[in-house]
């Protein structure tokens, strides 16, 4: 294993012991294929770039913004990996922690959505 991706490896381990309280009520909703049986995993590496859910077999990434991505240069930031991501193939979805704390079920829908399964 490469350097760089030993790094990514360790790092993303970090993300998942340390995620955020929004991170975590989504986590809850995703994991053991509790949407429509789709499989998510997260803090996946993807290239240089940490995904805070994935699922692998549709190319589908839920990003969760909090606080922190709303300056301009956080913005731009998240706009350089959204289309580093869209180059490599996969579809990126955003929501907020606020969307979280507020409207959980509304999250899931919009993701459900965008995965082509809700009705």
């Amino acid at each position: 294993m490469r350097d760089a991706e030993r790094e990514s490896t360790q790092r993303a381990k970090r993300l998942r012991r340390d995620m955020t309280k929004a991170e975590t009520i989504l986590w809850r909703a995703l994991r053991n294929k509790s949407l429509y049986g789709f499989k998510f995993r997260r803090q996946v590496p993807i290239g240089p770039y940490i995904a805070d859910f994935a699922c692998v077999l549709e190319k589908f990434i839920v990003e969760v913004d909090g606080a922190t991505h709303s300056s301009d240069e956080e913005i731009k930031h998240d706009q350089r990996r959204t289309d580093y991501l869209m180059s490599e193939g996969w579809v990126v979805y955003r929501v907020s922690n606020t969307d979280i704390y507020e409207n959980l079920d509304g999250t899931l829908y919009g993701i459900e959505t965008a995965l082509g399964v809700a009705a």
